[in-house]
């Protein structure tokens, strides 16, 4: 049988469903372009979804300054809980009462204490590494280990809607940021706890979800029409440029 070569090149912008992780789609990627060379510029915990860049071909090359980009998020969280890994996947550890005290304005002062530059320490369930061992390994074994704590910065952490004890919300933030972990610790700010029930990555700097395309279309669409999808790589790397 004939050797398939195929040489697409571009970044591609695919909305990412829930439910799996950001290698299995490079994986689902490469079989359909039926290509080695495709990795990814960011990664999104199974829980989320929306924008995930993948890069194919030479574009590989653009991973470092695409993953430097700002990111934005829309996502949920509920108050009351607390789990090991911050978020609804994991075990839920404890629950507390929510008391009459927090109220809207509370969240609101409470999330504007975030804004601005910080250290933020990984959480455990991450695929962050100390002394070569993924930290999630760790965390399966039912070990903590110490983090480094990590510089982020926090541009925005709007409340977008508010249903006690869930609460919706907007966050603009650097590389590295944990939305998760900023749901934990404003849950201890409050005192009642929180964990991310949902999260959607909305945009990485100008590039933005309402370009991507949904995983499952991308795997449908013919091969011979791929090229629509793959944006060249200056482009991505030109502010304000569209595809």
């Amino acid at each position: 049988m004939a050797k398939v070569q195929n040489d697409f090149e571009g970044v591609l912008l695919i909305d990412k469903p829930s439910g799996i992780t950001s290698h299995d789609v490079v994986d689902r990627v490469r079989r359909k372009l039926k290509m080695k060379r495709v990795g990814h510029a960011g990664t999104l915990d199974p829980l989320a979804t929306g924008l995930l860049i993948i890069l194919v071909g030479k574009a590989t090359k653009l991973s470092s300054r695409l993953m430097s980009l700002d990111k934005e998020y829309e996502g949920t969280l509920e108050l009351g809980k607390i789990s090991d890994s911050h978020d609804v996947d994991g075990e839920i550890l404890e629950t507390r009462s929510i008391t009459e005290s927090i109220n809207e304005m509370d969240l609101l002062e409470k999330m504007s204490t975030f804004i601005g530059d910080q250290y933020q320490t990984p959480p455990m369930f991450s695929a962050v590494k100390v002394k070569g061992v993924p930290l999630y390994k760790h965390a399966r074994k039912g070990k903590e280990v110490e983090r480094e704590p990590r510089f982020i910065r926090i541009s925005k952490f709007d409340l977008c809607e508010w249903n006690k004890p869930f609460a919706n919300f907007y966050v603009y933030c650097t590389k590295g940021t944990y939305i998760r972990s900023l749901v934990h610790d404003l849950g201890e700010k409050l005192g009642c706890g929180a964990i991310l029930t949902g999260l959607r990555r909305t945009a990485s700097n100008n590039l933005t979800i309402d370009r991507a395309v949904a995983l499952e279309n991308f795997e449908e669409h013919p091969v011979t029409g791929i090229s629509k999808y793959l944006i060249p790589g200056y482009k991505v790397l030109s502010p304000g440029s569209e595809n």
